[in-house]
C-alpha cells in the first residue's frame, strides 16, 4: 500500500482543493453571479458533455490501463499507443458529421422544455472530446505510475480558471454568452496541457503496426464505451433528466448545489482510485490473487473510514451550511442524505470497480452497466414527475445501491473474495451512533463558526475512536504519524 497511500495523499489534497474552490464557485459564485437560468444551463451542458465523454473516449483511457502492462517490447507499447490515440476518432468524425447536418433536430429535443440550450449544442459536443482525451492522455500517465499531476489537472485546474471567468462576469469584463465560450475554452486548454506533461512522461513514438491482440482490445474498448459511461451516466443523468422533464431549469441549479455538497464523499475513492488502477490490473496481468485480495480489503477499508468521517462533517452540518446558503437553493436536505448515503457505499467497495474492468469478466460490466442504466432512467422518469428533485435523488440512490450489490456479490463468486469485515460493521454503527448523538446538537454561534468548532469536536470523537477500534492497520499508522508530526 505505500505507493498508493503516497500518491493517494497528495491526489487526495489536490482533489479537496479543487472541491474547495469548488464548492466557492457553486454555492457562492455561481449562485450570486449568474441568474438561475443560466446556471441551470452550465450545469446541463456540462453534465450533458459528461454522459457523452466516455463515447467521445471509445473506451481508450479503460483500455490502455488494462493493457499497458500486458505488452513488454517497446514496439508492440509504441504501436498499442499510437492506436490508442486515434482510435476515438471512429467515433467523434461521424458524430461531428451527422451533428452538423443534423443540429437543427438535436437542438430541439435538447430544448423540448427549455429553449435557452438550443443555441448551445455545439458547445456540448466540443466539451465531450475535450473531456475524452484529456481522460485518455491522464490514462497514458497513470500506467507510468504518475498520477499527481494529473490529478491536479483534472480537479483543481479548471475550477480556479471558472472562478476567474466567473469574477469577468462579476465585473461586467464578459457577457454570459461570453462566458460559456471561455468556459468551453477551459476544458480545451486543460486538455491541451495535459497532452503535453503526458508526452513529457513517455513521448509517443508514432508506430503503425497493430497489435497482435487487437481483437480483444477493440471488443474492451467498444464494451468500455457503456460500461465506462455508468459510472458519468449515474452522476449527470439524473440533471440531464430534471431538465428535460421539468420545465423550469433553475430546478437543474437547486439539484446540482445539493449533489455537490453529497459528492464531497466521493473525493477519497477519485483520489486513491487514480492508482489503483493501474495495480489492480498489474496484479490480474501477474496472476497475483493474493495482493489482489489484500488490496481490495485494505482499500475499502481505508475508503470507510476516511468516506464516513466526511459523510459525519456533512450530514451533521447541512443545517448551518444551508443558513448561510440563498434561500431557493436550501430545499435539498433530502438529497444531500439519501445521495451521501449511496456515495458512502459506493466508496466502501474499494477497488471493486478496477477488478471488474480489469479482469477477464469485463464483459459483465457492460451487462451491470445496461441494466443500471435502463434502471435510472426509468426510475428518474417515475419520480422526477411526481417529487420533483427529492425523487431523482431517490432513483439515484435505489439505483447505485442495486448496482454496488451485484458487484460484490459477483467478484465473490469468480474470485472469492469480498471487501467487508467485522471491522466494517464497527464502522458502520459508529457512523450511525454519531448521527443519533449529535444530529440535533448545535453550538448557539453564527453558522461558519458552528460549523467549524462542530467539525473540529466531529473529527476529534471520530478518529480516536477508529483508533481505538483499531480497525485498520493503515489508517491507524496514518494517525500514529501525523500525531508525531
Amino acid at each position: 500500500m505505500g505507493i498508493i497511500l503516497k500518491q493517494s495523499f497528495k491526489n487526495t489534497i489536490s482533489t479537496y482543493l479543487g472541491f474547495g474552490i469548488g464548492a466557492i464557485n457553486t454555492l457562492f459564485l455561481y449562485t450570486n453571479f449568474l441568474t438561475d437560468q443560466y446556471y441551470g444551463l452550465v450545469a446541463f451542458l456540462l453534465s450533458t458533455a459528461n454522459i457523452m465523454m466516455p463515447f467521445m473516449a471509445f473506451g481508450v483511457h479503460n483500455a490502455i490501463i488494462k493493457y499497458y502492462s500486458s505488452f513488454k517490447a517497446k514496439n508492440s507499447i509504441n504501436g498499442f499507443l499510437t492506436l490508442m490515440l486515434f482510435l476515438p476518432l471512429i467515433f467523434i468524425i461521424p458524430v461531428g458529421i451527422i451533428g452538423y447536418f443534423s443540429y437543427e433536430t438535436i437542438g430541439s429535443f435538447l430544448s423540448r422544455e427549455n429553449s435557452i440550450v438550443e443555441n448551445y449544442t455545439w458547445h456540448i459536443f466540443i466539451l465531450a472530446i475535450a473531456m475524452a482525451y484529456f481522460e485518455i492522455f491522464f490514462a497514458w500517465t497513470k500506467v507510468q505510475m504518475q498520477t499527481v499531476f494529473g490529478n491536479i489537472m483534472k480537479e483543481v485546474f479548471h475550477r480556479v480558471a471558472i472562478m476567474i471567468l466567473l469574477f469577468a462576469v462579476y465585473l461586467n469584463w464578459l457577457s454570459i454568452d461570453e462566458f460559456i465560450i471561455g468556459l468551453v475554452g477551459v476544458y480545451v486548454l486543460r486538455m491541451l496541457i495535459m497532452k503535453l506533461y503526458a508526452y513529457t512522461v513517455r513521448f509517443p513514438k508514432f508506430v503503425f503496426q497493430l497489435p497482435n491482440n487487437l481483437s480483444s482490445i477493440f471488443k474492451y474498448a467498444v464494451l468500455m464505451i457503456i460500461a465506462g459511461s455508468v459510472a458519468m451516466l449515474i452522476l449527470d443523468i439524473d440533471k440531464f433528466m430534471i431538465g428535460i422533464l421539468i420545465e423550469d431549469i433553475e430546478q437543474v441549479a437547486y439539484y446540482s448545489v445539493a449533489i455537490f455538497i453529497a459528492t464531497v464523499i466521493a473525493v477519497p475513492q477519485r483520489a486513491m482510485h487514480q492508482i489503483m488502477m493501474p495495480l489492480t490490473a498489474k496484479y490480474l496481468n501477474d496472476n497475483d490473487l493474493n495482493a489482489l485480495e489484500d488490496l481490495y480489503k485494505r482499500s475499502s477499508m481505508t475508503l470507510l473510514v476516511v468516506s464516513g468521517f466526511i459523510f459525519l462533517l456533512i450530514v451533521l452540518n447541512i443545517n448551518q451550511l444551508y443558513l448561510i446558503l440563498p434561500e431557493e437553493f436550501t430545499g435539498g436536505l433530502f438529497v444531500v442524505f439519501i445521495v451521501s448515503l449511496a456515495k458512502l457505499y459506493d466508496n466502501s467497495l474499494g477497488n471493486n470497480n478496477a477488478i471488474l474492468f480489469n479482469s477477464e469478466y469485463y464483459k459483465m460490466v457492460l451487462y451491470f452497466g445496461v441494466f443500471l442504466a435502463i434502471t435510472a432512467i426509468v426510475l428518474n422518469i417515475i419520480f422526477i414527475p411526481r417529487y420533483g428533485i427529492e425523487g431523482s435523488a431517490l432513483a439515484t440512490f435505489l439505483a447505485i445501491v442495486f448496482y454496488n450489490t451485484v458487484k460484490i456479490l459477483f467478484v465473490k463468486r469468480k474470485f472469492n473474495i469480498q471487501p467487508f469485515s467485522a471491522e466494517s460493521l464497527k464502522i458502520c454503527l459508529l457512523i450511525v451512533v454519531s448521527v443519533l448523538v449529535m444530529y440535533f446538537w448545535e453550538f448557539p454561534f453564527h453558522p461558519i463558526l458552528n460549523i467549524a468548532l462542530k467539525s473540529t469536536l466531529i473529527g476529534v470523537l471520530y478518529f480516536v475512536s477508529i483508533y481505538k477500534l483499531n480497525v485498520s492497520e493503515d489508517v491507524n499508522e496514518q494517525i500514529k504519524r501525523y500525531l508525531k508530526f
